[in-house]
């Protein structure tokens, strides 16, 4: 089976993103490009941690409700989550009612606050961890690399939870930190040409 599959435009595009309509949009205007902002990076980490044991689609499907419910992920607003909070939050069908990851989330808001104290930009810190080309396996054939475990075992360290080095890979290609678009997918080289023109973010301190 390839790796592709022609798109509405007749393009080829990731096998992966024809399988259900949302998808598409997706895939082809955030997977694999690179993100420089804290919020959007503390965002994803946090629904690929509630992805865990589920499918992407679920996740897509309410992720305006879980911005919503968690204040569009703002560190400092969610790092101030007290019991009633996590009250509201089990009993919104909104999102995945899943008390462990709902505690990671307000736990990891707290540990992004520190590392941001420390480190001076959270995104800044994420793209040290930046695969060197040659260090990367052919797209889609992995589902963890040595950046992705070195990344969780940083994050880990740091006390975050719910950061495994499997959620992080997918949080990688997600964030474009890996252009990990099938080889032939029309995205690929604009997922490239993204990469050309980022600016690495560095700490202000």
């Amino acid at each position: 089976m390839g790796a592709t599959v022609p798109g509405p435009d007749g393009q080829p595009r990731c096998r992966w993103c024809a399988g259900v309509p949302e998808f598409l949009p997706y895939h082809d205007s955030e997977w694999g490009f690179p993100v420089a902002d804290d919020r959007r990076l503390f965002e994803k980490l946090c629904l690929e941690g509630f992805q865990s044991g589920l499918s992407w689609r679920t996740i897509l499907a309410k992720r305006e409700n879980f911005r919503a419910a968690f204040h569009g992920f703002d560190a400092e607003r969610v790092a101030a989550f007290a019991d009633a909070d996590i009250a509201r939050l089990l009993g919104d069908a909104g999102i995945v009612r899943h008390r462990g990851k709902i505690a990671a989330v307000i736990n990891n808001a707290k540990r992004l606050q520190e590392l941001v104290r420390q480190e001076g930009s959270f995104a800044a810190w994420i793209w040290r961890f930046e695969p060197k080309p040659g260090d990367l396996a052919p797209p889609q054939t992995v589902s963890t690399s040595p950046a992705s475990i070195a990344l969780s075992k940083e994050l880990k360290k740091r006390g975050w939870a719910f950061v495994g080095p499997t959620t992080v890979f997918a949080f990688m290609q997600a964030m474009g930190l890996i252009n990990d678009h099938a080889e032939g997918c029309v995205m690929r080289e604009q997922a490239a040409r993204a990469r050309r023109a980022f600016k690495v973010p560095v700490s202000s301190d």
